[in-house]
């Protein structure tokens, strides 16, 4: 069961679905508020102070896009995107306005009530009073790495180049410590457009960057692999 200090706000010009999605989530101890359109959810953001908001994609007036990114120019508020589209380009372009994670109607419910689950804790899992994006450096098992230059620094000091991917994969990591990430959330953290096929071939990415920062690939101390699940950095993170 949820927290009783969880609160969804869900958006939907659809009543009836808004209505048993409102109920669905009641029942699984969420606190929730409805609202049909842009200006009724800025409304509720005033008077509900949602912990996450389920924002449909296809509104009347402002679509979700446009919503989401308007969203995050003023907060960071988690955001799971809906769809009746089931378009690869709409995923993509719904995670580049700042959406945390996009699923295509229809959808199974629980599906959903895990990703809200999953996005809380992401959420939750960042050190307090400082959001990822405002990080400028991480310390973590000895290295650094400044996020301005993407520099990565080794604990004898040697500067270790590290290309566009893998700066995008170990800033996700080093996001999220101590939690196994999926696959599927790797390149959901990392994706743009010009991603290119890095999403076929994330084991591969994985292991170029343990190369990077002298992890055994058969004994890995800093990027652990939990079979059936995905990775996880097993290194505490100082981000300043």
């Amino acid at each position: 069961m949820a927290s009783t200090q969880d609160h969804i706000l869900v958006v939907d010009d659809d009543a009836e679905t808004r209505s048993l999605l409102q109920q669905y989530l009641q029942k699984q101890g969420y606190r929730v508020t409805g609202a049909a359109d842009g200006k009724a959810l800025r409304g509720a953001l005033v008077t509900a102070r949602p912990d996450l908001i389920v924002l449909d994609l296809m509104l009347p007036g402002e679509d979700g896009l446009q919503l989401c990114r308007d969203l995050r120019t003023r907060s960071n508020l988690p955001v799971i995107m809906l769809t009746a589209r089931g378009e690869e380009t709409d995923r993509i372009v719904g995670l580049e306005m700042g959406a945390d994670d996009y699923l295509a109607k229809p959808y199974n419910p629980r599906e959903l009530l895990a990703r809200i689950k999953s996005v809380l804790r992401r959420a939750r899992s960042l050190p307090e009073n400082l959001e990822p994006d405002a990080a400028k450096s991480f310390a973590f098992a000895g290295w650094t790495l400044d996020v301005a230059t993407r520099n990565l620094t080794a604990p004898d000091a040697v500067v270790v180049p590290l290309s566009g991917t893998e700066f995008k994969l170990l800033r996700a990591f080093l996001a999220h410590p101590d939690r196994v990430l999926s696959r599927d959330q790797l390149i959901d953290f990392m994706i743009s457009r010009d991603a290119g096929p890095f999403d076929r071939a994330i084991d591969v990415q994985v292991s170029r960057l343990r190369q990077r920062l002298r992890d055994d690939a058969r004994e890995p101390r800093i990027i652990k692999t939990v079979r059936g699940e995905g990775y996880v950095l097993a290194a505490q993170v100082e981000a300043k």
